[in-house]
């Protein structure tokens, strides 16, 4: 059986640089890749996963020249746009990185920081991002190419709910542009508006009983199915975390799958399933919703569901709070940790 990994060639010579500890490493094919990775980082990648989820890591991949990591402090989402960049979202804003590792731009300040969760979408040609921002208690929209917010979904006071606190952790959009806003870190009610942020309804409500949530933390559209479905992470039912499947009315259709950590969020690709849990790891589901492969796995306690692990402290290919996750066109995973010094890491698929 012969092995092979489904790396851009820009990615090797990132992988190549890390692994040999070279400062600095031009390649030619049809044009000059230069790539800086520091000799701090002579890290050799880890291989982890089983099967056709199985995966390596790319030491450095996303580090400043200097070794430090190019990001804030880390607890939101991944998206990738059709050209392939990456973006992440930190508490001073969202960051831009090409596929090689290096920010190329960002959007920050008070309209772009804190955004908990995104999901991308092509309208009519232009791509979007969606985020719902839970300490600034809004979903935004806005144009990738200019950064321009076109649509900001407050609290719908004609809900007739009289909540004292609105804090979104998810969002996602239905086929029709109907958006789904999550207020999981309070009401557990997910709220429905139309494309131009017209309040439709609400549903869901929290407890641990079947169709409650127990902070409904993290959601994107199931495409896996015809009509598609909300696959929702109900991150802290008790006894352990789920993901349930909704209908895009609000109703409930069943659990998916039970006895999780802390799931915090789900992404989408083909039949395939990313799930990051809390507590240090990443799970893959199939179509069926089975569990393929666990990602990353931290054995120690201590690290799991932990915020401050500084950058000294990161153990390539182990994980310590896995919070956001996305695919790209490949099959390989962009990683988010929840974490103080901003970790974001590529899980390169390897291929039969």
């Amino acid at each position: 059986m012969k092995w092979q990994s489904a790396l851009p060639f820009s990615l090797w010579i990132a992988l190549a640089s890390s692994v040999l500890g070279v400062a600095q490493e031009s390649v030619s094919s049809s044009a000059t890749v230069t790539v800086v990775v520091p000799s701090a980082q002579a890290v050799k990648p880890v291989r982890m996963g089983c099967g056709i989820m199985t995966f390596d890591t790319v030491p450095g991949w996303g580090l400043r020249p200097d070794g430090k990591s190019s990001l804030p402090s880390t607890h939101g989402s991944v998206v990738i746009d059709k050209a392939g960049n990456i973006y992440t979202s930190t508490s001073e804003g969202v960051f831009v990185f090409s596929p090689d590792g290096k920010v190329i731009h960002n959007y920050l300040g008070k309209d772009y920081s804190n955004i908990h969760d995104m999901e991308i979408r092509d309208e009519n040609g232009t791509e979007f991002i969606y985020g719902a921002r839970n300490n600034d208690a809004e979903g935004i929209k806005f144009n990738i190419a200019n950064g321009e917010i076109v649509l900001r979904l407050k609290f719908p006071e004609e809900s007739g709910l009289k909540l004292t606190k609105f804090n979104p952790t998810a969002i996602t959009i239905a086929p029709n542009g109907d958006i789904y806003l999550a207020d999981g870190y309070a009401s557990n009610h997910i709220f429905v508006y139309d494309k131009n942020g017209k309040y439709l309804k609400y549903f869901g409500e929290k407890g641990n009983e079947l169709k409650q949530f127990n902070t409904c933390h993290g959601m994107t559209l199931d495409t896996r199915y015809d009509p598609p479905r909300l696959l929702i992470c109900d991150r802290n039912h008790q006894p352990k975390g789920r993901l349930v499947h909704y209908t895009l009315e609000g109703e409930f259709i069943e659990e998916v799958v039970t006895g999780l950590g802390n799931p915090t969020s789900v992404a989408i690709q083909g039949d395939y399933v990313s799930v990051p849990d809390l507590m240090g790891r990443v799970v893959i589901l199939d179509k069926e919703n089975v569990i393929m492969a666990v990602l990353g796995h931290n054995a120690d306690p201590a690290q799991r569901r932990n915020f401050n692990v500084p950058q000294e402290k990161w153990i390539e290919g182990i994980f310590s709070g896995t919070h956001g996750s996305y695919w790209d066109k490949d099959g390989n995973l962009y990683i988010q940790d929840w974490n103080v010094s901003g970790r974001i890491m590529i899980l390169v698929r390897v291929k039969q």
